[in-house]
């Protein structure tokens, strides 16, 4: 043993590798809190209904979503999903995916979300595919003349 070292003095290896060993576990931890905040791209609370807005706020022409189709929208400056399931209706959604928070895109009569393959109904927010488990979630509208309001 070396002058003024003592056996619970730690040696310089010891030292080294605690440090990697701490290192690397932070790592892990930014990479796993990494995917899970909630930054509009992912997130571990996703699903929110964006805040409602005022009502009779418009939202989206009605003629501009053909009946059984939906688009994107913003409503409360929050990424929304718009339907029109028949001529004289319309439903909302959070386009926020339930699953991580991802925001889902329209595709066809299906809304997909590009980070984990959930897939739900455009028209009713059910999901169709997980693994997202909870549909979502539904934003208050109405048809008033030729608008799409918020209810």
């Amino acid at each position: 043993m070396k002058k003024g070292m003592t056996a619970d003095t730690p040696t310089r290896r010891t030292v080294l590798t605690t440090g990697v060993a701490v290192a690397g576990a932070a790592a892990g931890a930014v990479a796993l809190t990494a995917c899970g905040t909630d930054s509009g791209s992912s997130g571990s609370s996703g699903g929110a209904a964006p805040a409602p807005a005022p009502s009779g706020t418009t939202v989206a022409a009605l003629a501009d979503i053909p009946v059984g189709q939906c688009k994107s929208v913003q409503v409360n400056g929050q990424q929304a999903i718009v339907a029109r399931p028949t001529e004289t209706t319309a439903a909302c959604f959070s386009a926020i995916c339930t699953h991580q928070g991802c925001t889902v895109n329209p595709d066809g009569g299906k809304l997909s979300c590009p980070c984990h393959g959930s897939v739900f109904n455009a028209l009713t927010g059910a999901v169709e595919k997980g693994p997202a488990s909870t549909p979502l979630p539904s934003i208050p509208v109405k048809v008033d003349g030729s608008n799409v309001v918020t209810a």
